[in-house]
């Protein structure tokens, strides 16, 4: 059996705790790893290996040779990708078509971005007039925070994880990452591409485990880490940002969503079918971005649900490495049942199944998989749990709308503000309905076409803090005013 173990100063080893955990394919329902579970006095090593980096060689680069290696960490995924994704197949279940054009590409690039940005860099200078007549100079400058502790989430482990990782190396800061439970191989695998383009130890470390009284709850609460970051429910972000607060830390916090596609009459119809099925059941609809309310405007509404209906009924679950497969299973047994409970509530609050509501047939080889259908429904209220909260499950709700006042108001009437979708030729209506919509990030006439320079993140309870591009040089450095008297 696969072993994956925690990797402190360098080196790969089991938790000081003795247990161990199983990681567990969601095709199949069956493990195909055990992980090292990591103890309180792990993560103390950890921080305390990631503290030491700080004054060590790291420290010592230039930021032109901190740069190149960070680009080398990208150019060694590359040269490892078959091995990431057959761990994050594993991990995950998700079709091999997403995950070997999205995942992979994208965890290696999240270094290129951030090691380009870095050296390219510009800081500000303000000349200033002073009393004597001499003058001053101000500039400013930045150093790195310290250590990051880094939480990521099971949906997209590689590319999450490297998001948040890439920015904070690349910045000059060392890092403990704790993966999630349910998708930690990826993430080890970086220890060996660290150690193989010469990151020096310490500087990069991973801690397995679970959240309270485990390997994340030790991490956040440590008091030699310096900031977090983290991806995920917005429960847990909240008992975060709580710990955080001891020592008055930093924190990002990119949480839930329950975003909504606006589809107004003028729209290109088959183009908005098409890409409300991406934004909706996208690996399973197990994305922070994805659509779970769409709104649609009254004279097309019948049209378009018919459309969508019969799209998302010819989605193709199945093996990932099946070219044919286009929607792979929840994460776990206690997601999907997660999931399920929404079916019941739809069920009992009258609404119109247009596809979907049950469990699929997978055939005797997958029947141990945590396999949902794709599942459309109309019909209900806007108050009704399946159209309020966030299901995280390859499912929407959709619901007509008679004016662009009207389809606002629906879009914002959410505690959430992470995504929105629009749909229009009416490039005016685009730039006047866009500005008003409650959410961090809003595309119009595509979905998740993302420039890594750009702002990511969410209002309300989607989240504090943006992240990408500058932005997360932002929240990875410190930046100082240094004012220089003639």
């Amino acid at each position: 059996m696969k072993q994956v173990l925690n990797f402190i100063d360098g080196n790969y080893q089991d938790g000081s705790t003795g247990r161990w955990f199983d990681a567990v394919n969601p095709c199949t329902g069956q493990v195909h790893a055990t992980v090292a579970e990591a103890s309180g006095s792990d993560v103390d090593r950890a921080v305390n290996a990631a503290r030491a980096a700080l004054t060590g060689p790291w420290a010592k680069l230039s930021r032109a040779a901190r740069a190149a290696m960070i680009q080398a960490i990208a150019d060694e995924i590359d040269r490892r990708s078959a091995i990431f994704l057959e761990a994050e197949i594993a991990d995950t279940g998700k079709p091999q078509s997403l995950a070997s054009a999205v995942d992979i590409p994208r965890g290696a690039a999240n270094f290129r971005i951030f090691a380009d940005m870095t050296v390219n860099l510009a800081e500000h200078a303000w000349p200033m007039d002073t009393p004597d007549g001499a003058g001053a100079l101000n500039y400013s400058a930045r150093s790195p925070k310290g250590v990051i502790g880094v939480i990521s989430p099971w949906n997209l482990p590689l590319l999450l994880m490297t998001w948040k990782i890439a920015p904070a190396l690349a910045c000059g800061n060392t890092v403990v990452a704790k993966p999630s439970e349910e998708t930690p191989s990826t993430c080890a695998l970086l220890g060996d591409v660290m150690n193989a383009v010469g990151v020096p130890p310490g500087v990069f470390n991973v801690v397995h485990g679970f959240g309270p009284g485990s390997a994340g709850e030790a991490l956040t609460m440590h008091r030699g880490v310096d900031a977090i970051t983290f991806t995920g429910e917005t429960r847990t972000g909240e008992a975060i940002s709580r710990v955080a607060s001891t020592g008055a830390r930093d924190v990002s916090l990119e949480l839930g969503g329950k975003n909504a596609s606006l589809v107004f009459a003028d729209c290109d119809l088959e183009a908005a079918v098409e890409g409300t099925i991406r934004s909706t059941f996208t690996n399973c609809g197990q994305v922070c971005l994805c659509t779970e309310r769409v709104y649609v405007e009254r004279p097309i509404f019948d049209a378009f649900v018919e459309r969508f209906g019969r799209a998302a009924q010819a989605l193709k679950p199945g093996v990932p490495k099946d070219r044919e497969t286009t929607i792979g299973p929840l994460i776990s047994e206690e997601h999907r049942q997660k999931v399920l409970s929404y079916f019941d509530k739809a069920a009992s609050a009258g609404a119109t199944v247009v596809s979907g509501g049950g469990i699929p047939d997978v055939g005797p080889e997958l029947s141990g998989g945590f396999w949902v259908e794709p599942t459309i429904w109309t019909g209900l209220s806007e108050d009704s749990a399946p159209v309020a909260e966030e299901v995280f499950g390859p499912v929407c709700h959709i619901a007509p709308f008679d004016s662009e006042e009207e389809a606002i108001h629906l879009a914002n009437a959410s505690p959430y503000g992470l995504a929105a979708v629009v749909w229009t030729r009416d490039l005016a209506r685009a730039h006047r309905v866009s500005p008003q919509l409650e959410a961090g990030i809003i595309w119009v006439n595509t979905w998740n076409l993302r420039d890594l320079r750009t702002p990511f993140g969410g209002s309300k309870q989607s989240g504090v803090g943006r992240e990408g591009g500058v932005y997360s040089l932002e929240f990875y450095t410190e930046i100082k005013n240094i004012c220089i008297k003639m």
